[in-house]
C-alpha cells in the first residue's frame, strides 16, 4: 500500500540526508526523481525495518542455516589439539610413564608410545627432542594460510562471487584439503596441506557472519551475529568426543571432519539467500527485491507493489573496485588498522589459550571439553550484553578480564605456588576457564563490531582483514605453546599482556550500537560527518 503524502515527505527528507550526491540540492532532486518514477524508494535498512520486520521467522531460519558452517570452521581449526598432541610414553622394562625430555637420552628400544605409533603425528613421526619444535609448524602454517586466504575470500565475496558462492567454494575446498591431509606421508607434506586447509577454510567465518547479519534490523544484529559462534562452539565441543573415539588414528579424525563441509555445501547451503545488500551494490536491483520479497513472505508480510530500492552508487561507470576505494579512504584505513591491532591480540589469546590446554596439569580431553563448554555462556552472555551495552566497552572489558585471568594462571603455574597450595591446579583450571570465556566473548564481539564499522561494498573485505589479524595472532600462538612446555608461566604471562593491550587499542574505535548499516564508503563518511557536526553543535 502506498504511503500517505506526509510519509512520502518524511522519506524524502531521510533520503536526502544519506544520499551520495555531491550537494544538498542534487540530493533532493535525485530523490524526487526516484519517487516520481518508481512510486517510492527506500534503502534496504528501511525496507527491513518498515515492511519485513527487524527480526522474524525468515531471518532466524536464514541465520541458523548459514551459521551451521561455523561448525566445520571450528573443527578444522582446532583438530590439531588432538592430532598434534604429544601422547604418553612408557618404559619397556618397568611400564612407568616417562616424560618427553627424559626420552631424549634413551634409545628407541627402551621405551614405546602407550597408544601405538598412529595416535598422533608426534608418535608416528617421532617429533620429540631435537624435532619437538616441528610440532608447532603445521598449526603455524595453518593460521598463516588463513591469513592469506581471508584477504582473497574477502575480495571475492565483495566483488565477483558474492557471499553465498564464496561460502560454497570455501566449504568444498575445505573438504578436499582436509581429506588430503589424512594421506600425508610425512611432517613436511602434512604442514603444507595444513597451510592449504587454512587458506581454503578462511572464507567460512567471514561469509557466515555477513550473510546472517545483513538481512536483520539494527537492533538485532549483535544477537544474530552470535548464532555463528554458537555453532562454532558445537564444533569445538564435538572434537573431544571425535578425538576420543578416534584416539588410535589421527588420520581417521581428519577423514571424519572432511566429509561434513561437503555435505553442508551440497544439501543445505542452496536453500540460503544471497545478501540483498550485496546484490544492490552490484546493480542487481531486481534480484535484491526478489530476496526481500521472499523474506517478507516467510514473515507473513508483503512488500508494496510500487516499492523500489534506492541505488546507493551514483555513476556506476566510474566505479572502482572495492579494495581500491577502501585503500583510498583515509578514515576506513585508520579504522581497519585499529580493528586489526585489536584482532591480532584477540586471536593470539583466544587460540593460544585453547592450544595451551596441553600445558595444564589435567587430562587433555577434560580440559578441552571444559573450554568448549565455557563457549556456551560466552555466546549467551555476549548476546545479552550486545543488546544492552555499547560495543566498545564490552570488547575492551572482556579483553581486560581475559588478560587478568591469564596473568593469574601464570602465577598459579609457579612450582612454589603449586607446592604451597594443593588446590592450585584446580584454581588454575577454573581461572583458565574464566579467561577463555572472556577471550571468547571479546573475539565474538569484535566480529560483530567489524560488521557494523564498515559499509556493504567493503564489509566482507573488512571482516576478512579482521580475520587475517585473528589468524596472524593465532599463527604466533603455537610457538608460544611450544615454549610453554618448558615454562607454562611465561606463555600465560605473554597471553595476558597481549589481551590487555588489545582492549586498550579498541578505545579509539567508533561506537556502532543501533547505528544503520551503510552501503558505500562515501555514504558512510558523509553520514558520520553529519553526526559528528551534530554532536559538536
Amino acid at each position: 500500500m502506498k504511503p500517505s503524502e506526509q510519509e512520502a515527505s518524511n522519506l524524502a527528507e531521510t533520503l536526502s540526508n544519506i544520499s551520495n550526491d555531491s550537494s544538498a540540492s542534487e540530493k533532493g532532486e535525485a530523490t524526487s526523481q526516484q519517487q516520481s518514477n518508481n512510486g517510492y524508494a527506500l534503502t534496504v535498512d528501511e525496507v527491513i525495518e518498515q515492511h519485513i520486520g527487524a527480526l522474524g521467522f525468515a531471518q532466524i531460519m536464514h541465520a541458523l542455516l548459514v551459521s551451521i558452517a561455523w561448525t566445520f570452521d571450528a573443527q578444522t581449526t582446532l583438530v590439531s589439539i588432538f592430532s598434534d598432541a604429544q601422547p604418553a610414553a612408557r618404559l619397556l622394562a618397568t611400564g612407568a610413564i616417562v616424560e618427553g625430555s627424559l626420552m631424549c637420552g634413551m634409545s628407541t628400544g627402551e621405551w614405546e608410545w602407550v597408544g601405538g605409533k598412529s595416535d598422533t603425528i608426534v608418535s608416528e613421526w617421532n617429533l620429540i627432542c631435537q624435532h619437538k619444535f616441528l610440532v608447532a609448524l603445521p598449526s603455524t602454517l595453518f593460521f598463516i594460510g588463513s591469513l592469506f586466504g581471508s584477504g582473497v575470500y574477502g575480495y571475492l565475496a565483495d566483488s565477483w562471487f558474492g557471499r553465498k558462492k564464496t561460502l560454497f567454494l570455501s566449504c568444498v575446498l575445505t573438504f578436499v584439503t582436509a581429506l588430503a591431509i589424512s594421506f600425508a606421508p610425512n611432517i613436511w607434506v602434512y604442514a603444507f596441506l595444513r597451510f592449504a586447509n587454512g587458506f581454503f577454510r578462511s572464507g567460512i567465518g567471514s561469509c557466515c557472519i555477513v550473510l546472517a547479519t545483513e538481512v536483520v534490523g539494527k537492533k538485532w544484529r549483535g544477537q544474530v551475529g552470535q548464532y555463528g559462534f554458537f555453532f562454532f562452539t558445537l564444533g569445538f565441543l564435538s572434537l573431544p568426543l571425535m578425538g576420543y573415539l578416534e584416539r588410535k588414528s589421527w588420520r581417521n579424525l581428519y577423514r571424519i571432519i572432511s566429509v561434513l563441509p561437503l555435505g553442508y555445501a551440497v544439501f543445505l547451503l542452496p536453500f540460503a539467500y544471497e545478501s540483498p545488500r550485496w546484490l544492490l551494490v552490484k546493480g542487481r536491483n531486481k534480484e535484491a527485491m526478489v530476496v526481500l520479497k521472499k523474506l517478507a513472505r516467510l514473515n507473513g508480510k508483503q512488500l508494496p507493489a510500487d516499492l523500489s530500492l534506492i541505488d546507493p552508487i551514483q555513476g556506476r561507470d566510474d566505479q572502482t573496485s572495492s579494495s581500491e576505494n577502501f585503500w583510498k579512504t583515509k578514515w576506513a584505513v585508520k579504522r581497519i588498522a585499529m580493528v586489526m591491532m585489536a584482532g591480532f591480540g584477540s586471536g593470539f589469546v583466544y587460540y593460544g589459550i585453547q592450544l595451551n590446554a596441553e600445558n595444564l596439569n589435567f587430562n587433555l580431553y577434560l580440559t578441552v571439553a571444559v573450554n568448549a563448554l565455557m563457549e556456551f555462556p560466552a555466546v549467551f552472555i555476549g548476546s545479552f550484553l550486545l543488546g544492552v551495552m555499547n560495543r566498545r566497552p564490552l570488547f575492551s572489558n572482556s579483553s581486560y578480564l581475559a588478560g587478568i585471568s591469564c596473568l593469574l594462571c601464570a602465577v598459579l603455574s609457579l612450582q612454589r605456588v603449586t607446592r604451597a597450595m594443593p588446590v592450585a591446579k584446580w584454581m588454575q583450571l577454573a581461572v583458565e576457564a574464566v579467561g577463555f570465556m572472556a577471550s571468547s566473548t571479546a573475539y565474538d564481539v569484535l566480529y560483530v563490531y567489524a560488521v557494523e564499522l564498515f559499509p556493504t561494498n567493503v564489509r566482507n573485505f573488512a571482516v576478512s582483514l579482521l580475520r587475517q589479524a585473528f589468524m596472524l595472532g593465532a599463527s604466533a600462538a603455537p610457538l608460544l605453546v611450544a615454549l610453554g612446555r618448558e615454562s607454562a608461566m611465561m606463555s600465560f604471562l605473554v597471553f595476558g599482556v597481549a589481551s590487555v593491550l588489545s582492549g586498550v587499542v579498541s578505545l579509539w574505535l567508533r561506537e556502532t550500537r543501533n547505528a544503520p548499516l551503510y552501503e558505500t564508503l562515501r555514504q558512510q563518511e558523509k553520514a558520520e560527518e553529519m553526526e559528528n557536526s551534530t554532536e559538536h553543535t
